[in-house]
């Protein structure tokens, strides 16, 4: 029996790993669960599977999920200081980090440091440290498990691969809602059009980001520490039917593919049970249904995030850190109508270009740097918001 914490057990990785779980009682047990601020619905994953601990990163929400766990016997922790302590007690052997965001890395760290493997749904982390978490995997020696499908497909590409050299990895990308259009077309762009993902249902910030291309360049950042590259190895194709999940490249110029459909219980399965594959009941692609795989380059003249990923990961340092803090700024902006879809790019090169550059930086720099960065992108929306 497998003890798993689930951390963003509300979200919906979250949610889809609960129902991993739940189809195979025998293997996996959710030992922690925890939630931003979705007491409710984090009261009633409770109820169900019935954790030895929750825990609320709000702590304002600290009371009404004490009062929806009393009786159960289950820990109730809250905060960021009370996340930490839960995912480092003894007692649970894989962490999954499915939170969104920045909000990732301190708890994964905590994890880390108390010995925990981990399954990384939460690409952020590596983004913005990948360096001290590497070097904290490699000090602690826990295994780092990717659970985002392109990442899973390049880990699996590689099993039984040892020894085998990389030459390079190609990252799919479905194009999301926009794919074909110009910057014209995309000046009036609504939110609630960009969250029309044609193939993939996922939170509001991740398909915010994909219909932007800044999850492939967040993806590409985080391959960089998973797999060891350089960012001339890490190639971005456009794959409309999201069924070529991602390709590995070898020396011989021999290339694998892993393949599916656009499930994320798959490799979040995959993560859960490594290395064993266990047998499910999920859907299976039908090739017949599809009359053609396509692949095409990716518009970078227009959809400018991929660039500026590429850009923060050739200078290092901080400046993924930069790269992510703007990001998170600008989506929630454009998702409260603050901004226009092109601004965003905009004012994440103003932040990169405006915040110090550091070459070295440590856990605390990582944090001042996030800090830094968030409010200069909200000064720079305060001007953005009188041109839109």
């Amino acid at each position: 029996m497998k003890r798993i914490a689930i951390l963003g057990a509300t979200g919906s990785v979250g949610r889809q790993a609960l129902e991993v779980i739940e189809a195979n009682p025998g293997r996996f047990r959710a030992s922690l669960l925890t939630a931003g601020s979705n007491v409710t619905k984090l009261v009633e994953l409770a109820r169900v599977f019935r954790p030895d601990a929750v825990a609320i990163a709000d702590e304002s929400c600290y009371q009404a999920l004490r009062d929806g766990m009393e009786g159960t016997g289950i820990t109730v922790y809250a905060g960021n200081a009370g996340l930490c302590e839960a995912v480092s007690v003894p007692g649970i052997d894989l962490v999954l980090t499915a939170l969104v965001g920045y909000c990732g890395l301190q708890p994964t760290l905590a994890a880390i440091r108390s010995g925990k493997d981990i399954a990384l749904a939460n690409k952020e982390t590596l983004v913005v440290a990948g360096d001290l978490i590497t070097r904290e995997i490699s000090r602690r020696h826990v295994a780092l498990l990717p659970v985002d499908s392109e990442h899973s497909a390049i880990f699996q590409c590689l099993a039984g691969e040892e020894g085998n050299r990389l030459e390079k990895i190609y990252l799919t990308a479905s194009g999301g809602p926009f794919r074909g259009k110009k910057s014209k077309e995309l000046a009036a762009v609504t939110h609630e059009q960009a969250l029309k993902h044609p193939n993939w249902s996922m939170g509001a910030k991740i398909t915010i980001d994909s219909a932007s291309l800044m999850n492939k360049g967040l993806e590409v950042i985080e391959a960089k520490w998973l797999f060891d590259l350089e960012a001339r190895q890490i190639e971005v194709l456009v794959h409309p039917q999201s069924v070529v999940h991602s390709i590995a490249q070898f020396e011989d110029g021999s290339m694998k593919a892993q393949m599916g459909l656009p499930d994320m219980k798959l490799p979040i399965q995959y993560a859960l049970a490594y290395p064993e594959r266990v047998k499910n009941d999920f859907p299976r692609l039908d090739f017949s249904r599809f009359g053609e795989l396509s692949f095409e380059k990716p518009d970078r003249e227009t959809f400018r995030n991929l660039d500026l990923a590429y850009e923060a990961l050739e200078k290092g340092g901080n400046m993924p850190c930069i790269l992510n803090a703007a990001n998170e700024v600008v989506v929630q902006a454009f998702l409260e109508d603050r901004i226009g879809f092109l601004q965003m790019p905009d004012i994440i090169a103003a932040c990169m270009q405006k915040v110090d550059f550091l070459p070295q930086p440590s856990y605390e720099d990582y944090v001042l740097t996030d800090g830094e960065t968030r409010q200069l992108a909200l000064s720079l929306l305060a001007i953005s918001k009188v041109v839109y």
